[in-house]
């Protein structure tokens, strides 16, 4: 057959296209035209000998009576020759090359070699592609399926979701909504080796990030699955097992399930092996005794101390991530047995090791700080030891070297913090060292946790009246970066904040005017109407110690801006938190002059009255402290304040209830039980109306109930009633004279007035 000139066809595709917009056929898209150079060919001397196939439109193939009578020939594979989409070409542009060409690297890349190394890419777009082209190419064909098979693309597809996943939450969070990780647990059950090793790492990345699942302990048959993971012979699955672990123990009774089912003793087994299973294994036991006594005490039995000891010899591993890892495991034992610990003198030698790690540069580096701030957490042994070990001033030195890191500079704050929680000393070693400027900037850090961190530092900082009344806090480079973060959009940030503002707002030294210029009042009047309780009760705590000891022009600030009718309803709030930090307010406003008192009867009275309703109803000690310390300031005041404390013992609970005050009298809280005693002392000294409101408390029997207190545990309830005993004597015996007993320390009419700071935040 002659090959039909090349003009012939041109005009032939000419004729086809006319009355076709754009080039476009009507029933599609314009396919270009595939041009495969055939070395049959007869050559001409005027044209290059070509073969064309002209490609049809949609599925249907077009007959060959219906096409240009041409040379015909199969189309190469376009996986093995020709890109999937190649680039469009108009008739005119026929290849000359006289030899067959070469594939593209476009070309090339449908191979299923190809893209089986293309799953294996640095690059998660190249592997995201080349794992959607390996789907199309398998869906419904069993042939590709084993090729692919064969090639190894099912550990390398399995090794491609785990790099998804790989320190990216999105990734992970995909992942596990595509319905991945059964899919990836069924292939540690693969016979074939490479299988196994490509899914469990794939989920031990997984189960790193904390949106992976929660894994189910309880579970009979999930913890066989868990103990046949530990007992694998490859150690990529006993890692699998021991991040599993890690990553979803948290309760005592998931702990003393793992521990009853013998996991802990195979941990201690695996501890003493490789190191990709050693890292893993000091993890996941850390997890297991976490704030668990019962299991602790346990691991320091096993085998006469053999798994603490072994433990304590990874401290001084070569790896600088096993030694981290074997330090937060003695701390975590430490933190539940410290004797065990003490015994063998580890504490210090801790502290050393923790801050060489310091020194790394890496992630190792960044978590040792987290390490050492646990470990000293509330311990002010631990704290001079760290102090006597100079950590304050390589803290110091790593937080003017650590701005670039926010993880690392988180840690080095909180460590700080914690050191300088509980001592004095250390508090002046940071400030002597000119630190100070750098933890009142890290306030504006574009990192929420170094934010948070900053405001913890600061709040261990000015639990020192010495620092407060020095005045380095209440200057607008800490009060302006701190107010704005009662304003974060992290709620974490704006609770911290509350924290630190709360001590520095103790006014020892009149600095208050800065706090209140800088519109400080009327942001913690706003959060006192948050949603969040915490938010709600951090902010009226910071008012509390604002108004503590106070003039009067701070408290009209703080009144006038929370208003009576607010101040009633945080009273009365359903949180407990709420109400506890609402009357230890009002009991810091009505301290002072007379005048002070009356703030409590604005708006006819409402705060008075929610105070009495509250108290009758008081769901926990605390509550009752503070309004009964609240009652008696009100009682130290003129006759009106004394018969209104009166009317709101007697008033509320209705006729068959007894005043709160007579349970209060019987509560099993010292300071509750002295804070009553109080009240009763301030309405009873001899003054006009006194007489009748003994013989009030006498008939509600009240009196009764203090004369069975006569031998009270507590030595300043005993001193207390002691004193009204003796007045309600004179007042029965009318002997109208001085007073038998006064107690020290009273202030206006010899009246005790009640006022609370809290510096401990």
């Amino acid at each position: 057959m002659c090959m039909p000139s090349f003009h012939r066809l041109k005009k032939k595709k000419r004729r086809q296209g006319r009355g076709i917009g754009a080039g476009d056929p009507p029933d599609g898209p314009h396919i270009p035209l595939r041009i495969v150079w055939d070395r049959a060919a007869t050559i001409s001397h005027r044209h290059r000998p070509v073969s064309i196939r002209i490609p049809t439109v949609g599925n249907s193939e077009t007959s060959c009576a219906s096409r240009p009578q041409i040379h015909s020939r199969r189309e190469p594979n376009p996986a093995q020759n020709f890109p999937a989409n190649p680039s469009r070409l108009r008739s005119h542009e026929i290849s000359p090359a006289p030899a067959m060409p070469s594939a593209s690297p476009s070309a090339s890349s449908g191979r299923p070699a190809d893209l089986v190394s293309r799953l294996a890419s640095s690059d998660r777009d190249v592997r995201l592609r080349a794992l959607r082209e390996v789907k199309n190419q398998i869906i419904g064909n069993r042939t590709k399926k084993l090729a692919y098979i064969k090639l190894g693309a099912v550990p390398a597809s399995a090794a491609a979701l785990g790099s998804f996943a790989c320190g990216v939450d999105a990734g992970v969070q995909a992942v596990v909504d595509a319905g991945a990780l059964p899919r990836l647990r069924r292939l540690l059950s693969s016979p074939d080796e490479k299988v196994v090793d490509s899914g469990a790492r794939s989920l031990k990345m997984i189960y790193h990030s904390k949106l992976a699942p929660k894994y189910d302990f309880l579970d009979h048959h999930n913890l066989e699955f868990l103990l046949s993971l530990l007992n694998s012979k490859n150690e990529n699955v006993t890692g699998l097992g021991a991040s599993i672990i890690t990553h979803s123990c948290q309760t005592s009774t998931e702990q003393r399930a793992l521990h009853e089912a013998g996991v802990v003793q195979k941990l201690v087994e695996l501890i003493a092996g490789s190191v990709s299973q050693r890292d893993p294994s000091l993890e996941s036991l850390t997890a297991i005794i976490k704030n668990n006594h019962e299991v602790t005490s346990k691991i320091v039995e096993f085998e006469n101390g053999r798994a603490l000891n072994l433990i304590n010899k990874f401290t001084i591993d070569k790896s600088p991530r096993t030694r981290l890892l074997a330090c937060a495991c003695l701390i975590a034992v430490s933190k539940t047995s410290s004797r065990s610990v003490e015994d063998m003198g580890l504490e210090i030698k801790l502290i050393h090791h923790l801050l060489e790690l310091l020194e790394d540069p890496g992630q190792v580096g960044d978590e040792a700080s987290f390490a050492l701030s646990s470990l000293i957490e509330e311990k002010e042994d631990l704290q001079k030891l760290a102090l006597e070990a100079n950590a304050i001033n390589k803290l110091c030195i790593h937080l003017q070297n650590g701005l670039s890191c926010p993880k690392r500079l988180q840690g080095i704050l909180l460590a700080l913090a914690n050191i300088c929680s509980k001592l004095e000393i250390c508090r002046s070693k940071l400030l002597a060292l000119q630190a100070f400027n750098l933890v009142s900037d890290a306030l504006r850090h574009d990192c929420t946790d170094v934010r948070v961190a900053a405001c913890v530092c600061l709040r261990s900082l000015s639990r020192s009246v010495k620092n407060l009344s020095a005045g380095y806090f209440m200057n607008e480079t800490v009060i302006i970066p701190l107010l704005q973060l009662l304003h974060d959009p992290s709620i974490s940030a704006q609770r911290a904040a509350l924290g630190a503002i709360s001590n520095i707002v103790v006014d020892f030294t009149k600095h208050q005017s800065n706090f209140i210029h800088c519109g400080g009042v009327k942001q913690l009047v706003e959060l006192s109407m948050a949603m969040d309780p915490v938010v709600r009760s951090h902010s009226l705590w910071a008012l509390k110690n604002l108004t503590f000891l106070a003039e009067s022009k701070c408290k009209e600030v703080v009144l006038s801006e929370l208003t009576a009718s607010s101040l009633a309803s945080l009273i009365r709030d359903p949180e407990l938190a709420v109400q506890e930090q609402a009357l230890a307010l009002v009991r810091n406003l009505v301290d002072g002059c007379l005048q002070s008192i009356e703030y409590v009867f604005a708006e006819n009275g409402i705060i008075l009255d929610a105070m009495g309703r509250q108290l009758q109803y008081a769901a926990k000690a605390e509550i009752g402290i503070q309004g009964m310390y609240a009652l008696s300031n009100v009682a130290s005041g003129s006759e009106v304040h004394k018969d209104a404390v009166m009317e709101q013992l007697f008033q509320h609970g209705g006729m068959n209830t007894q005043p709160f005050i007579v349970r209060f009298l019987h509560s099993n809280d010292n300071q509750l039980r002295t804070a009553s005693v109080w009240v009763l002392l301030n309405l009873t000294t001899i003054c006009p109306g006194a007489a009748g409101r003994v013989l009030k408390l006498s008939n509600a029997g009240i009196v009764s109930q203090l004369k069975s207190m006569a031998n009270d545990p507590c030595l300043d309830v005993k001193l207390r009633k002691k004193g009204l005993a003796d007045c309600n004597y004179s007042f029965s015996s009318k002997q109208h004279g001085e007073l038998l007993w006064c107690p020290a320390n009273y202030l206006g009419l010899g009246l005790r007035k009640f006022t609370v700071p809290n510096l401990v935040f």
